[in-house]
């Protein structure tokens, strides 16, 4: 057996130590004071559980705990994973023909959200990507990292300017390339046809290099025209150029043992092509994983743990005569009574009577009887339930607020009941002060979001007051800017006349000033003023939807495309 966590044995090491050492150490307060021989006179004998019994156990509990979490194990073996995937190389076309607009929004984007369904509903595959125009571009290689092509793919800017051109050529032996270490070469294209007429030199390459080729025709019969700029693409003699769906690039995917299909709006072509794949071609071994295996032993003293810890906390007081049953018997109805009713005893055919008014949920006279009874916080606090819930708010605040006891429970309840009448009665400032009250002594959930509906009540009512006095301050300054305007205007009549012969002489004298010291304004300004919480979100908004880019390795092929003299 060994442990495959045994670090744990020494980061517990001290809290054992600590609790073996007051285990054996630690003695009642009453045994400091008395001899052993007068406490065995006095001591009542009880057959519950000793203190330094329970100690022993949990001691042994932790010490099971500890067992556990350093994780035990037997019969250690090694066995060798191996890893069997089907290559897969997806090449989406980037040429200026996809472009068009007859795909919402245009075919180069639905070719990406192909692009992305490959990389969710691909299994047991590694998958490469490659891009073409009149070039091929290896944008990953053959790789199972599917969390970073995913990622590559999201940023991907597809509005980059590539030479024109849509040649498979080289996006086949862009294939061979990637996948020369493997037998099976399968192959999808995400392109609208290509500009040839003839695939036959592609399809005696892919057969040659046992390339499987599958296409998914991203384009319309119809066809579109190419938006550039402005306008859109218009061949040498100036017309505008109608780009449709080349479907001679069938030839090449069916003469090289793949499939052709045109495009859906959801995965049903994805879904079609990955199956074909999956059946057809054989899984190759990538690699092999050694994995060690056990058998695990900790849920033992995890088990022998759990079931010592409900033993040292089984212990409860134990009723030894019958005397007590009987009474504990007459008491129990008044225990677990719903309004928390406890009295004395002689009081008892008031309560009963008011227990019975209560469940009649005729709260008034369950009220009147439970105020007959002598007062205690009990009794008090039934009879303030009973006016909460008879709808008289002032007189249950009265009742609760008398309520003075040393138990922390009722006082938690009274002072939970106290914040919501003082809600029904709509002074949220002391209900708010209830409420925080009751939580010092107790957290619980109810009181938690009664304390948040008030705060957010006493926000609002703050808010309003804010406004209305803030109204009130603009309306006085209106008034007084209104009446300031008027003496200065009547001021300015008269200052006009004499002021016109010096304001030119002042105005020469300004130019000159200001000059030299608009250059100081400004750079202090520029200093002084930081930037604006807004400004601060849109810029990282801008820096959040800017692509990252991606790094693009360019293919050598023997063979260009034959097809310049088309731009698309």
């Amino acid at each position: 057996m060994q442990f495959l966590n045994p670090n744990v044995f020494y980061f517990l090491l001290l809290p054992l130590l600590l609790l073996m050492i007051l285990i054996v150490s630690n003695k009642e307060n009453i045994q400091l004071h008395f001899s052993k021989n007068i406490l065995d006179k006095l001591t009542v004998n009880n057959k519950s559980m000793a203190k330094t019994t329970r100690n022993i156990l949990y001691f042994l509990v932790l010490v099971l705990f500890v067992i556990s979490l350093s994780r035990p194990v037997i019969n250690e073996k090694e066995q060798n994973l191996k890893q069997n995937l089907i290559p897969v190389v997806v090449a989406l076309d980037v040429s200026k023909s996809m472009q068009a607009e007859d795909i919402y929004p245009n075919r180069i984007e639905l070719a990406k959200k192909k692009l992305q369904a490959v990389l969710d509903l691909a299994r047991n595959s590694t998958i490469g990507i490659v891009l073409f125009a009149k070039d091929s571009f290896i944008l990953s290689p053959v790789t199972e990292d599917f969390v970073s092509l995913r990622y590559i793919v999201d940023n991907l800017d597809t509005k980059l300017d590539f030479a024109n051109g849509s040649n498979i050529s080289a996006v086949l032996e862009a294939v061979s390339y990637m996948l020369k270490d493997f037998g099976a070469k399968n192959l999808i294209i995400l392109s609208d046809g290509g500009n040839k007429d003839d695939y036959g030199d592609e399809i005696e390459f892919a057969k040659q290099n046992n390339i499987t080729v599958y296409t998914i025709g991203i384009a319309t019969k119809k066809g579109s025209a190419i938006p550039q700029g402005k306008g859109y693409m218009t061949d040498n003699n100036g017309n505008i150029v109608t780009v449709k769906l080349n479907e001679f690039i069938k030839e090449l995917s069916i003469n090289t043992g793949g499939g052709y299909i045109d495009y859906t709006l959801d995965s049903s072509d994805i879904n079609a092509i990955l199956e074909n794949i999956n059946s057809t071609s054989k899984k190759e071994q990538l690699q092999t994983q050694k994995i060690k295996t056990y058998t695990e032993l900790f849920y033992y003293p995890l088990a022998l743990g759990v079931f010592l810890l409900f033993i040292s906390l089984s212990s409860l007081p134990k009723i030894r005569t019958l005397k007590d049953k009987n009474l504990s018997l007459l008491l129990l109805p008044l225990l677990f009574y719903t309004s928390d009713t406890k009295a004395e005893l002689f009081d008892f055919r008031s309560i009963e009577s008011g227990n019975k008014y209560y469940e009649n949920k005729q709260f008034d006279k369950a009220a009147k009887e439970y105020s007959k009874i002598k007062q205690t916080p009990q009794s008090l606090y039934n009879k303030a339930n009973a006016l909460y819930k008879s709808g008289k708010y002032k007189e249950a605040v009265e009742s609760y607020s008398k309520i003075r006891s040393g138990d922390d429970m009722l006082n938690f309840k009274t002072f939970h009941n106290l914040g919501n009448s003082y809600v029904k009665s709509q002074d949220l400032q002391k209900a708010k002060e209830s409420y925080e009250k009751a939580l010092k002594i107790k957290e619980d959930k109810d009181t938690i979001q009664n304390l948040k509906r008030v705060k957010k009540e006493l926000e609002k009512q703050n808010k309003k007051k804010n406004k209305e006095q803030n109204n009130k301050d603009k309306d006085s300054k209106k008034k007084e800017q209104k009446s300031k305007e008027k003496e200065k205007k009547g001021d300015k009549n008269k200052e006009d006349k004499s002021n016109k012969k010096s304001d030119k002489q002042d105005d020469d004298e300004n130019q000159q000033k200001n000059s030299k010291s608009k250059d100081s304004k400004d750079k202090k300004a520029y200093k002084k003023e930081p930037i604006s919480d807004i400004e601060e979100k849109k810029w990282m908004k801008i820096l959040e939807n800017k692509k990252t880019p991606i790094f693009l390795q360019k293919v050598n092929t023997k063979k260009g495309n034959s097809d310049e003299h088309q731009p698309w």
